[in-house]
Order: C-alpha cells, then structure tokens, then sequence
C-alpha cells in the first residue's frame, strides 16, 4: 500500500516500472477519443468541479484509463470527498500510476497520470480516509467504468 512517503520518493526519484507501454501520435489519441477526453488526458487539462459522469457514482467496477485501458482504481475505494471530482483512497496496483511534480498556476501538487500511456489523471492529496491517507482527485473524462458482473 502506497502512502504519501511513497508518493513523493515517486515523484523525485522515478516510477515503478509500468506493466506495458501504449504510445500513439496526437492525431492518433485525437481519432480516439472525444474533444474532452483529448483535452484532459493528453493536453493536462481538468473538467470543471461536479460536472463529471463519475462524481456521483456508485456503481461496482473497476475504473480503467479512457485512453488504453488499464486498470486503475476499484470503485470500493472510491469515496465522497466533496472535492467535486471522484476520489479514491488507493490505485489497483503500484505500478499503473505515474507522479510526477506539478509546479502548474501557482501551486504545487503531484500530478498523477496512467503509467502505461501517460494520459493525466489529475492529481493525489495526503487528506484522504485511512488507511493510506490519500486522495486521488481523478477527472472523470480520464476514466471509464467497467462493471462487474451481476
């Protein structure tokens, strides 16, 4: 379990290694994917606060990135911070997500990103629920739902 000690080193030091490499041209990701997804997963850009499909949701799955697929988040570890964007507690596993050092409007916050294709997810806050004291505040235009089965 990541915390944010981890986070950090992760975001100075280097990434764990991802699972696999998914590369493509601009053009490529902007034939894939829908102008709002394009914009906040390739050019870093954010959805405004509580306009995204999964703020409210609830549904059981897992949370894959909207570019290539992976896995990234659980939807039972998904809570309700009233940041206005999804927030989860925990990735699926250490090595999909990237950290990287955000210096970006002023602030200073970890950006994270698919560690597989390098799609910006949004960023991770050590003011989450324990037990690893992390909020990962996602953009829901990054993300995709794939229910489980009934």
């Amino acid at each position: 379990m990541i915390d944010w000690k981890q986070v950090n080193e992760y975001a100075g030091k280097g990434n764990p290694d991802p699972p696999r490499r998914v590369e493509k041209s601009e053009e490529e990701w902007k034939q894939d994917l829908t102008d709002e997804q394009f914009y906040v997963t390739r050019k870093h850009g954010t959805e405004r606060p509580g306009t995204g499909e999964y703020c409210e949701s609830h549904q059981p799955g897992l949370y894959a990135c909207v570019c290539c697929g992976t896995e990234l988040f659980d939807s039972t570890e998904k809570f309700e911070s009233a940041s206005g964007w999804p927030s989860f507690t925990e990735s699926v596993a250490d090595n999909v997500i990237k950290y990287e050092e955000d210096y970006s409007h002023g602030m200073q916050r970890i950006e994270v990103l698919c560690n597989v294709c390098d799609a910006h997810l949004g960023h991770v806050f050590p003011d989450g629920p324990k037990p690893t004291g992390l909020r990962y505040c996602v953009n829901s235009a990054s993300l995709q739902l794939i229910k489980k089965a009934d």
